[in-house]
């Protein structure tokens, strides 16, 4: 197995939030590189392509599980300028830090209650987040606290986890409650080609109420 390879397998692996921080602080300089260049990640991509069919250019927007900041990038591209980097590894937000394309960082977790106002945000987009071993579907309650009614949360989630996981629990729950509505939903695609060709995502894209 490539050393790549190993890399993504021993992330999905971690059993808490603490083991998760410090094996995304260690991956976080060859990160880029991996996902680029070993598995041709498109996720960000695809999800930008649906947030800019619904979202506003002047939109304050939170990049949920930022990462290195490939979902800003794509974003940037796209003419957004006011952003905003969340993740729970320092280490993947300095790289994100040394592409100068957010404009405020915040070290935190998905999963518990987020230290940001209610209605702050004008937009949340989350790529790469929702998968093995990472943030629970609950992460969606907070996600939508912070988002301002008709503001959009776009993500993008393992076909393979939405029922066994509890996202379409939660995500129909919160529809049926009045939470959000489903605003688009896209076809699956392998987000890995190169080098996970078995795993297969969608992006989902709500509209707070």
């Amino acid at each position: 197995m490539q050393e790549s390879h190993k890399r993504v397998q021993w992330v999905y692996e971690s059993t808490n939030d603490k083991e998760l921080e410090d094996r995304y602080d260690q991956w976080a300089a060859d990160y880029d590189n991996d996902l680029a260049e070993e598995f041709a990640w498109n996720a960000p991509q695809n999800a930008t392509d649906v947030f800019v069919k619904h979202v506003d250019k002047q939109a304050h927007v939170l990049d949920a599980g930022a990462g290195t900041g490939l979902v800003g990038e794509c974003l940037v591209s796209e003419g957004y300028k006011d952003l905003a980097a969340m993740d729970l590894s320092q280490g993947m937000l300095d790289e994100a830090e040394s592409k100068n394309i957010y404009n405020a960082f915040y070290q935190m977790a998905l999963g518990g209650d987020l230290d940001f106002d209610t209605d702050e945000f004008d937009a949340v987009i989350s790529v790469g987040v929702f998968t093995q071993g990472h943030a629970p579907a609950k992460s969606l309650d907070e996600l939508a606290r912070i988002t301002k009614p008709g503001g959009l949360i776009v993500f993008s989630l393992r076909v393979d986890t939405y029922e066994p996981a509890g996202f379409k629990k939660q995500q129909t729950g919160m529809e049926e409650s009045g939470v959000w509505e489903l605003a688009e939903m896209t076809d699956e695609f392998q987000p890995l080609p190169k080098g996970e060709p078995e795993v297969w995502h969608r992006i989902w894209a709500y509209r707070v109420k």
